[in-house]
């Protein structure tokens, strides 16, 4: 039976009705001055949102701010050491065998958030295309695709990927793949959706803003949106239709990241957990990343603007901090808790948090959009790990910078962490003590850093254990290049 398509008009009786009931009809001002064009997009808008959900958010996180409070039991959440004691090393043994016959019987996804445009990096188009190994310049969707291929390769299986984007930058990222063939890929094992988004609201009157007189002022609704996108795009439906039990969630910032880790996954299989999370030990108290905690009984993360110094900066006997286990946003998620996530009563159940920004708005009287000095606006956003409460079981395994923690956010500058230059030193660190571990000889500098540039393929090694099948060089020789 053929879905019946609706007018323009009929749209905007639509549109009009939900507006007055959310107080929100001030969107409409201008509607009678667009073209059908502009009617459309404007109208596109208005309904891909949840106006029920906002009229309840503009109460509780626009008008009013939610306070931070402090719960009446705090204490670090514990994790399981990125290399096991004796007492865990058959666990570990146990635990990597099963993840990869999940892997081998197709239980297993791969999941990217890419929604992010390469702006800060000065680059123009999304992040993921952003040319990020030390020596072949690949970009970052290529990193990902070629530890796909060969994790597909070593476990003789398919590993479907999901690639959240964003409205902004959907198309470029389609595109993209297209342009470069997938990298390999089967197509139709690339699933590419975006993110929901949100209005932004005036933080005085919790107006729903325009951009232009045919554009709301709209925001992406924050990681946490990839738990709902995967439902509402018919990623999950896809999923249980082709048998897929768990996620492998990453973001697409990181070029070191284990795309696809048997031992995490296995780990968390086996523990019967709904969302598991690595965890990366602070390097300082006040590092700016959430921090693991057990607060009232559940695992929970606490953004570091919330964690009262004292906490942040207690150490321990050994003087080691006692809140270390940082949040790095790795997580392997079962598709049922998704599901579960979306589908409880009561609707989408991940809180929102407020974001006071500066968002351009239109100038009724100048006839131009302008962008305001200060904030002016309330942004809202859920955040992934805000599900981790809501998990029966949660576990949590350590990593290290070296083996997986590269990120590329910011632009080369001096001082700058977390840059291109950085991620390049990070690779060739990663590279070397791999290389190291299999017998060849690294030169290294007087302060211990490589005195090389290694890049070592994700098409040739995931992990360790697969140098030994490669022929490689008994001695890398000072101040060269080496592609691997």
């Amino acid at each position: 039976m053929a879905t019946q398509t609706l007018t323009i008009e009929q749209r905007l009786e639509n549109a009009k009705a939900a507006l007055t009931k959310a107080d929100q009809s001030q969107v409409l001002k201008f509607i009678d001055e667009l073209t059908d064009e502009q009617k459309d997009q404007l109208l596109g808008q208005i309904e891909s949102v949840d106006w029920v959900e906002v009229t309840r958010l503009v109460q509780s996180h626009v008008l009013n701010t939610p306070e931070f409070k402090k719960p009446d039991s705090i204490e670090p959440a514990p994790y399981l050491p990125r290399i096991p004691t004796k007492d865990l090393a058959d666990q570990y043994k146990q635990a990597k065998k099963h993840g990869e016959k999940l892997l081998r019987d197709g239980k297993v996804a791969a999941f990217t958030v890419a929604g992010g445009q390469g702006t800060r990096l000065g680059w123009n188009g999304p992040k993921g295309s952003y040319p990020a190994t030390a020596i072949r310049k690949i970009p970052l969707f290529c990193c990902f695709a070629e530890f796909i291929r060969k994790a597909e390769q070593k476990f003789n299986t398919t590993i479907p990927w999901y690639i959240m984007t964003s409205p902004i930058n959907d198309a470029a990222t389609r595109a993209f793949f297209e342009e470069h063939g997938n990298f390999g890929l089967r197509p139709d094992n690339i699933m590419i959706f975006p993110q929901g988004m949100m209005p932004a609201f005036d933080a005085k009157t919790g107006k729903a803003l325009l951009e232009s007189p045919d554009t709301l002022a709209m925001a992406p609704n924050g990681h946490g949106g990839s738990i709902k996108a995967l439902y509402t795009s018919g990623a999950v439906a896809d999923m249980k239709e082709r048998g897929i039990e768990q996620l492998s969630y990453v973001q697409v910032d990181n070029p070191l990241v284990k795309v696809i880790d048997p031992l995490f996954i296995g780990l968390h299989a086996q523990a019967n957990a709904e969302m598991s999370s690595k965890a990366l030990p602070k390097a300082y108290a006040k590092e700016k990343v959430g921090v693991f905690c057990k607060v009232d009984g559940k695992t929970t993360v606490i953004e570091y603007t919330n964690l009262p110094d004292e906490l942040a900066e207690k150490v321990d006997d050994k003087g080691e901090l006692v809140y270390k286990g940082g949040s790095i946003a790795i997580h392997v998620i079962a598709t049922d808790f998704i599901e579960r996530i979306n589908t409880q009563e009561g609707g989408f159940a991940l809180p929102y948090n407020r974001a006071d920004k500066k968002v351009a708005v239109w100038d009724e009287a100048n006839n131009v959009t302008i962008k305001p000095e200060v904030a002016n606006a309330v942004k809202l956003e859920t955040f992934v790990f805000d599900a981790l409460p809501m998990c029966s079981e949660s576990v949590i395994l350590e990593t290290d910078r070296i083996e997986e923690f590269s990120p590329i956010k910011n632009a080369d500058e001096e001082g700058a962490l977390d840059c291109p230059a950085t991620c390049k030193q990070g690779q060739t660190e990663r590279a070397a003590r791999w290389l190291q571990t299999a017998g060849v000889i690294i030169p290294r500098k007087e302060d211990g850093t490589v005195d090389a540039v290694i890049e070592l393929s994700h098409i040739k090694a995931i992990d360790p254990e697969d140098l030994k099948d490669l022929d490689l060089p008994t001695e890398i020789d000072a101040g060269t290049e080496v592609l691997i």
